[in-house]
């Protein structure tokens, strides 16, 4: 995976098209001089959707690459599957049905832990393929799929080949020890050295004066069911079963709502439930009430005059009905009110242009300053910059760490992006200036520390094999890529709208 994310990115955009799905009028696409109908597409996004369920993820992989969207997704599984069998049936690439048969019986979804289960396969047969409207034919149709796929794959790779020195150099450069620094720009000490004027204030307001408004607030009634002390302590079944009760109260409570003039109070008087009420509040400052759990806040301002009753919320140990009394609409800013925000936006814009000057000026004069032979810390002060060490790491310590939230709020939150591309250079470069939210770094490897021996014996075996078969997929996906084109796969622009009557 780690290969496979550093070779791939080059190739994203290879098969990147407008996602228009099967909107236009009964064709989809054009490929090999003849419309491929939105019908047929459906087909194949029938096709696409089974093949995920049956697990064939390397086979999707392989026809799905660069897609960005879910529909750029299917489209891009239906060209390229119409250009696998289309190959297949020219270089005389036809699966026995033993052959499809060992496809089948290796699918992730029917192996248990001793390999091929019978019982999975029946399982699937009599309702997974039936409910997606398919029977065992396409089943194997997409197994010979993927062995024709496979066999030209490996047809069109067959020739290459990966050095030992290319192996080795991008073995160390993943897994070796990298030392480095990173220099940073922050944002709030430029904007400290912004002024701003009463015209930059009023020109500023003119442009932007539709966005200045008040927050929207919202008033609403409420009333709670919820677990008591004792109830609280419960754990299991016990738990569940309480929760249960009071979710079924809680939804009698919203049908009673439902009734033909019902009204809140009397509903709630009804259930011998307290009504509690707020006072005017926004999404940004909610009252006192909803701070605990936000998920009341966004349901008040669902809320409309016509429903104003929410449904049964659960938050917290309990469960919440809201009912809408009050709507504030937003007003427009005046000129002072709205000045503060002004003051902010124009000094964070000129800050932002101020830290990326700034810092690509720094970056080109660190990397001659360096490149002359000068020690860091005299480069560093030629620039006005401090530079803070950076624990030594390794690519692929940093693409397969696992999440660890505790951890994560304690180091910077650029710290991740540091770290990617300090990995990319070599000993004694420096990167280019790298914007942030909060301003932007600089990163400067000083040295590069070949992997210890217990990883080379860990890891350089699987590495190789990897290395070379992601270098083969490269090579598919770019002949796909070429395949495509000579087929003159096209997609429908777009149909202008019909004018309106009269217009």
């Amino acid at each position: 995976m780690i290969v496979i994310g550093i070779l791939a990115i080059p190739f994203i955009f290879y098969f990147n098209k407008t996602d228009l799905g099967a909107q236009h009028s009964g064709r989809f696409a054009r490929i090999y001089d003849r419309d491929v109908t939105s019908v047929e597409f459906m087909r194949y996004k029938r096709l696409c959707d089974l093949a995920r369920q049956l697990g064939m993820f390397n086979f999707l992989q392989d026809l799905t690459i660069g897609a960005q969207s879910q529909a750029s997704f299917y489209e891009q599984f239906t060209l390229n599957l119409i250009v696998v069998r289309h190959e297949s049936v020219r270089l005389g690439i036809r699966p026995t049905k033993a052959e499809i048969v060992d496809v089948v019986r290796d699918l992730r979804v029917f192996r248990g832990p001793s390999g091929f289960d019978a019982n999975r396969y029946d399982e699937v047969v009599q309702n997974l393929l039936p409910s997606m409207g398919f029977g065992e034919a396409q089943l194997e149709e997409l197994a010979s799929d993927e062995f024709c796929m496979n066999k030209i794959r490996d047809l069109v790779a067959a020739g290459i080949s990966v050095s030992p020195a290319e192996t080795n150099a991008t073995f160390e450069q993943i897994y070796g020890k990298v030392t480095a620094s990173v220099a940073r720009l922050r944002l709030e000490d430029v904007a400290k050295n912004v002024s701003v004027t009463d015209d930059d204030v009023r020109r500023y307001y003119e442009v932007h004066k539709p966005d200045f408004k008040t927050e929207e607030k919202r008033k609403v009634e409420f009333v709670s069911l919820a677990l008591t002390d004792e109830q609280k302590k419960l754990k299991g079944k016990e738990r569940i079963d309480v929760l249960q009760k009071l979710a079924d109260r809680a939804n009698d409570f919203t049908q009673a709502l439902l009734e033909k003039g019902a009204d809140f109070k009397q509903v709630a008087a009804k259930f011998h439930l307290p009504v509690r009420e707020t006072g005017e509040f926004t999404t940004s400052t909610p009252d006192p009430a909803f701070k605990a759990d936000p998920q009341l806040v966004a349901a008040a301002f669902q809320l409309t005059p016509q429903e104003p009753n929410s449904d049964a919320i659960q938050a917290g140990d309990g469960f919440h009905i809201l009912h809408l009394t009050g709507v504030v609409e937003p007003r427009p800013l005046t000129l002072e009110e709205a000045k503060p925000k002004i003051v902010d936006a124009i000094k964070m814009q000129r800050a932002r242009e101020m830290v990326l000057n700034k810092g690509a000026q720094a970056a080109h004069e660190l990397r001659d300053t360096l490149k002359s032979g000068a020690p860091l810390n005299f480069a560093l002060e030629k620039v006005n910059l401090k530079a803070e060490k950076i624990p030594p790491f390794s690519v692929a310590d940093v693409i397969n760490a696992k999440p660890d939230p505790e951890k994560a709020e304690k180091e910077p939150a650029d710290l991740l992006a540091f770290k990617q591309a300090a990995g990319e250079l070599n000993a004694g470069e420096v990167s280019e200036f790298f914007p942030t939210n909060d301003g932007g770094f600089i990163a400067i490897v000083e040295k590069r520390e070949p992997p210890d021996e217990a990883r080379v014996r860990e890891n350089k075996t699987a590495f190789e094999e990897r290395f070379l078969s992601n270098k083969r997929k490269l090579v598919f996906f770019e002949w796909l890529r070429n395949r495509q084109n000579e087929a003159g796969a096209m997609m429908p622009k777009e149909e202008p709208a019909a004018p309106l009557q009269g217009s």
